[in-house]
């Protein structure tokens, strides 16, 4: 991070399926339209998707107008990083309307090419690096267009117990299912699978097939193969991409979504119906999921088979981090009577889950912010404020709230205050110690003086989020 940077926080295989004869649901546009017309037609692609499950749209590109490129430009991240075109938001912003109209006749005539993503490296909170893929502008207004037309599709097919880059859906209403699947339903067993390396591994070919179960306009399949295969830029040098959707791209989430839809979440409801003895559930984002068992015997049989389903599509377990844990209403009697020890913990989310009991001595779940990536938030706060201790004291004081703020919304949940607390504290000190790093005279900084700082720019550690029963029921 340069020193200037503190003022911003930092399946199986899918039969061939006739395509419906002139597809009715769907509005063929002549001429220009505006945003509402767009938006109408686009809810008319919606409800024919609701009726017909089976029907596969053959006419899909010509919802990507100027109007809906234009929405789309104006839904990308401004202060994102540039790709290898090294164009920002506003500088495309200049002469917008021209490079629309351009970037419009480009695509609906097929000329359009997708550039390479740029790639970069950012750490992760167990020391190694997570590879991101950054798009070219172009390629980002294109793809978000692309996903608003082909999530008014998909958003009729996901199921429920699936929360990632969903409209609507978001990370908390994932862990709230979590802690009330386990505390209202009949759960002694949980299954924290991770897959490895998930978005490097996305196999093209199954990714198409799965595509074209509902989308036959072949030039939207071009278009995004061209996604696919536009390879990426890492120091200037090119390389191929033959498998995989660069984690960042604005069309990987959904296209991740569309994967794991036929290769995981079809297939558990299947098996649920199929092979399960007692109750099951699952709760998916993105590529991370967590499922709850009634019976060890359907955990351990469920285990197993996940294991071939994955392979079987190019995925792999992380063997290392996939675990079956004892766990829930029943778990700290059950391993008593065994004499074992307490039950262990599994993490999702960002938390983790600690088997635990309220003051009345009724099971409940404790969450709590993970350690390690606790620790190394509070590391990235010390590094920058040191690089940064010489820059203006209420520019300090102001990222400093946005960045705690942030941390405060996200993992302010009941019962995680303690963590909460100990972030506040540590980011105090670390305030303290950078600001006396900046001269001798400033050595002489009292906590009286530091107090006033404190007051003026650091929110308050507290919780924002209700009991998950009192906002979300399974």
């Amino acid at each position: 991070m340069q020193p200037n940077e503190i003022g911003q926080p930092p399946a199986e295989f899918v039969e061939k399926r006739p395509p419906a004869e002139g597809n009715t649901g769907q509005t063929t546009v002549t001429g220009t339209q505006g945003l509402e017309g767009t938006l109408i037609n686009l809810s008319r692609v919606r409800e024919a998707a609701k009726r017909d499950l089976k029907l596969q749209f053959s006419n899909l590109l010509h919802h990507v107008s100027c109007d809906l490129l234009r929405q789309s430009y104006w839904a990308l991240n401004r202060q994102a990083a540039t790709g290898v075109d090294d164009i920002t938001w506003t500088e495309y912003g200049q002469g917008l309307e021209e490079r629309l109209a351009v970037l419009h006749d480009l695509v609906q005539s097929e000329r359009y090419q997708a550039k390479p993503s740029k790639r970069i490296w950012i750490p992760k909170s167990d020391g190694q690096q997570r590879p991101i893929g950054i798009a070219a502008l172009e390629d980002k207004i294109v793809q978000q267009a692309l996903t608003t037309i082909l999530q008014q599709i998909y958003e009729v097919d996901f199921l429920g117990f699936s929360y990632g880059a969903r409209p609507g859906r978001s990370q908390h209403q994932a862990l709230d299912a979590v802690y009330m699947a386990i505390t209202q339903r009949k759960v002694n067993w949980v299954l924290d699978a991770d897959l490895r390396k998930f978005y490097d591994s996305l196999d093209h070919e199954w990714l198409m097939k799965f595509v074209e179960h509902r989308v036959a306009d072949q030039r939207v399949l071009r278009l995004i193969r061209k996604f696919l295969r536009a390879g990426v830029s890492e120091d200037g040098e090119w390389s191929k991409t033959v498998v995989g959707t660069p984690q960042g791209a604005v069309i990987s989430p959904l296209l991740a979504n569309i994967y794991l839809h036929y290769v995981l979440d079809q297939w558990v409801k299947w098996w649920r119906g199929q092979s399960a003895r007692g109750e099951v559930y699952i709760v998916r984002y993105a590529d991370d999921f967590v499922m709850g068992f009634q019976l060890q015997s359907d955990a351990e049989q469920f285990q197993a088979g996940l294991k071939e389903r994955m392979a079987k599509f190019g995925l792999e377990m992380h063997e290392g981090k996939t675990r079956l844990v004892e766990f829930g209403r029943f778990a700290v009697k059950n391993r008593q009577e065994r004499g074992e020890k307490k039950p262990e913990t599994f993490d999702f989310l960002g938390f983790t889950h600690i088997c635990s009991k309220d003051k009345n001595g009724h099971f409940k779940i404790y969450r709590k912010t993970i350690s390690k990536r606790l620790r190394a938030k509070i590391r990235m706060v010390r590094e920058t404020l040191r690089r940064n201790r010489h820059r203006p004291v209420a520019e300090q004081g102001a990222w400093l709230k946005a960045v705690m703020q942030g941390h405060f919304n996200y993992y302010g949940v009941p019962g995680n205050r303690k963590a909460l607390d100990t972030f506040r504290t540590q980011i105090q000190h670390s305030w303290l110690y950078a600001l006396r790093g900046r001269s001798q005279k400033a050595l002489s900084l009292t906590w009286e003086r530091m107090r006033k700082l404190i007051r003026t720019w650091l929110p308050s550690a507290k919780v924002v989020h209700p009991y998950p029963n009192q906002r979300f029921c399974v």
